[in-house]
């Protein structure tokens, strides 16, 4: 990683599974210059989703929570960038699709709070990104590697 770089979790939910969107949705991160670092297609379980969404445990939405987001796969995903987990959180919209602006993934592909495509870290709560890359994954599932393209996505990029 240079020293501009952050790391920042983002994970397509069953809904955007199901409806095909996996690719569409990794295109907009990667055409906007950032830089996919992990990712795994993978069926959560109960454990995980509670520990995942663990802040909501005891809120009248918790079970349902977990019920839709252990209802078929998801693909998880460590993107790399400058300032990556406040630029991927502009790029997902605001949490209920309503509330987000077209040109957003939830902007674009949802309609409905219960199923809005796509769950991203938290710019605002600090420890919560690395938390869910850590739950995730394992530091040797990462691949370090130069994006030639940097050098045309930032100013200071010197190779």
């Amino acid at each position: 990683m240079s020293h501009h770089d952050e790391r920042t979790f983002v994970m397509i939910k069953p809904d955007g599974v199901q409806r095909g969107l996996i690719g569409e949705i990794v295109s907009r991160f990667e055409d906007r210059g950032l830089k996919l670092v992990g990712g795994k297609f993978i069926r959560m379980d109960e454990a995980l989703a509670h520990e995942h969404y663990g802040e909501h445990e005891g809120k009248p939405f918790f079970d349902g929570l977990v019920e839709f987001i252990t209802s078929g796969p998801v693909f998880a995903m460590v993107w790399e960038g400058a300032d990556a987990t406040r630029q991927v959180r502009a790029m997902v919209g605001e949490t209920d699709p309503a509330d987000s602006a077209p040109g957003t993934i939830r902007g674009d592909f949802g309609l409905d709070l219960g199923h809005n495509v796509i769950h991203a870290s938290d710019h605002e709560d600090e420890g919560a990104n690395d938390r869910e890359i850590d739950l995730f994954f394992d530091e040797d599932e990462f691949v370090d590697y130069d994006l030639d393209a940097a050098a045309w996505v930032y100013e200071d990029e010197t190779h």
